[in-house]
């Protein structure tokens, strides 16, 4: 039996581990002990957090891994990569990590190779900004965080220079980008690479609370309206910008209402928020959960579409109107919800991605259903 090393044990992580076991693979799942679901379904769980790389490559040279992968962290593949490169197993190299975890490297990559992305600035305070590049609103994110994290819309001095402390509280390493707003729709694009040949999966609209912290509130995919060809001509030379080989990736963009296309950051993972492990089997019939596990033991994915629904979604729990939402779709098509959760207590204030209240995933044959239970 082969043994698949799977960095992560939340219960985004919980797919991948579940999926590979109906593989037949024995499943080692490290994390830091605190009650994930991971920790049980695993075959064998070691309570070592994901950030010390080390630990987990020596316990991995013990095991005899045949393969190490994650979904849905860009902090988790940060150790994937560092097990994979020492012991010749498929990944992505350090080097590769190092740009897509850190957005400041990321952008200069993206700069270098021409992709279209928004102008940058590293900022530990806002006298690295010089005047003549406030030109506002701005974006200030940590240089290494995700999931809505640290990120705020600012509209003035005062707001760029608490923008840039909170951002910097935020990140791992202590440091802020000042960015350019991109103007247009949020979308993600979902792609798999394998040896260095990359296959565009899905394309996903994403619906946001908007400014100041742009929250995932939902997301729909297929996405109406995008030209796969352009996403492709200018996705694919960003992941090689970033030296991304195999394994599954993440690329978030904006496109405005003259159809420019800006790249905002691209992670070397799945997408989370139930994109990759949830919406893009429904929406295509391909299993991302299944090819990520095969490019992780060097195996060539199965990217053929299979039976599918046309279009799936999920719509995240915030308030009582998102209940409601819930509450009118299992009245009137619950043949339509493929899963759902929701708190008892939806009172607190959601501030990121993890507070948010719950969600449902729903799949549907038109585009006017769907949207009849998105944000």
């Amino acid at each position: 039996m082969k043994k698949l090393a799977i960095i992560g044990a939340s219960h985004f992580q919980n797919p991948l581990i579940l999926k590979a076991k109906e593989m037949g693979l024995e499943t080692h799942v490290f994390a830091w002990a605190s009650g994930d679901i991971g920790e049980t379904t695993a075959d064998y769980f070691y309570p070592i957090s994901i950030r010390e790389t080390d630990a987990i490559l020596e316990k991995c040279k013990e095991i005899g891994i045949d393969g190490i992968c994650t979904i849905g962290s860009d902090l988790a593949t940060v150790a994937v990569n560092h097990v994979a490169e020492k012991l010749g197993l498929p990944g992505n190299s350090i080097r590769a990590t190092e740009l897509s975890t850190n957005k400041r490297l990321m952008r200069e990559a993206f700069r270098i190779n021409n992709i279209a992305s928004p102008m940058s600035i590293p900022a530990d305070s806002i006298d690295d900004v010089p005047v003549d590049k406030r030109k506002y609103p701005l974006i200030v994110k940590p240089t290494d965080r995700s999931g809505s994290r640290g990120i705020t819309k600012v509209f003035s001095d005062a707001e760029l220079s608490e923008a840039i402390k909170l951002a910097k509280e935020q990140s791992f390493e202590n440091a802020a980008l000042v960015e350019e707003f991109a103007e247009g729709n949020e979308y993600s694009v979902e792609s798999i690479s394998f040896k260095g040949q990359h296959t565009l999966l899905s394309v996903t609209r994403k619906y946001t609370t908007g400014s100041p912290n742009y929250i995932e509130t939902g997301h729909i995919e297929p996405a109406p309206g995008i030209d796969m060809d352009k996403i492709r001509k200018l996705v694919f030379p960003a992941l090689d910008a970033l030296q991304l080989t195999n394994g599954a990736s993440h690329c978030e963009l904006k496109i405005d209402d003259d159809h420019n296309v800006n790249i905002i950051e691209i992670g070397g993972r799945m997408g989370g928020d139930f994109i990759g492990s949830d919406l893009v089997k429904l929406s295509t019939g391909i299993d991302f959960v299944e090819a990520v596990v095969k490019v992780a033991l060097g195996e060539k994915p199965s990217l053929e579409p299979k039976d599918h629904y046309n279009y799936s979604a999920v719509r995240f729990i915030f308030d009582e109107n998102d209940a409601e939402a819930l509450k009118k779709i299992r009245a009137e098509h619950p043949e339509l919800i493929d899963a759902f959760e929701i708190d008892d207590d939806l009172s607190s204030e959601v501030t990121d991605s993890s507070s948010r209240h719950g969600y449902f995933i729903f799949h549907t044959g038109d585009l006017e259903t769907a949207q009849r239970y998105l944000p």
